[in-house]
């Protein structure tokens, strides 16, 4: 599996627990071992152009999700082709202050945004209740077995 990491926050992130997660979120969505994903860290300035321009949405905001090949989850006996999932792209400071407001960590909350971006990827979405609550569940899911407990409660921005 092939992650890369590029940081153009000016913050200084846990880019290998970023790693791990992808990593575990990839086998615990059998997502092929040759799947691609990209992380890209920015500032608000950035993501706030990119919010605009994406989404046509004011100010910045905490993860954008931009899929490529439209790979899917995988199953135990199936795991998906190979390809490139896509980029994640997260704004540090945006997650300060939404691990703050809800009493975690920026990396805690990175990794839960992170996770958060995997899902979307993946074809998850949360437009809808049965959706949101489907997909905010294997969020929590996914995250408390990467942390060996309790995941980080969501932030809503």
């Amino acid at each position: 599996m092939s992650v890369e990491i590029n940081n153009e926050s000016g913050y200084d992130v846990d880019a290998e627990s970023l790693v791990r997660l992808a990593n575990f979120l990839f086998e615990s969505m059998f997502v092929h071992p040759e799947a691609e994903l990209s992380i890209i860290l920015v500032d608000t300035a950035a993501m706030e152009k990119l919010h605009v321009e994406w989404m046509d949405e004011p100010g910045p905001t905490d993860v954008l999700s931009f899929p490529m090949d439209e790979l899917r989850p995988g199953t135990p006996g199936r795991v998906t082709p190979a390809g490139l999932l896509g980029d994640i792209v997260l704004c540090p400071e945006v997650a300060a202050s939404q691990g703050a407001a809800a009493g975690h960590s920026t990396d805690d909350e990175l990794l839960l945004l992170t996770t958060h971006g995997v899902l979307h990827l993946l074809g998850y979405d949360h437009a809808e209740p049965d959706e949101e609550k489907e997909m905010f569940g294997l969020q929590r899911q996914l995250l408390s077995a990467f942390l060996g407990g309790t995941a980080p409660q969501e932030t809503r921005a």
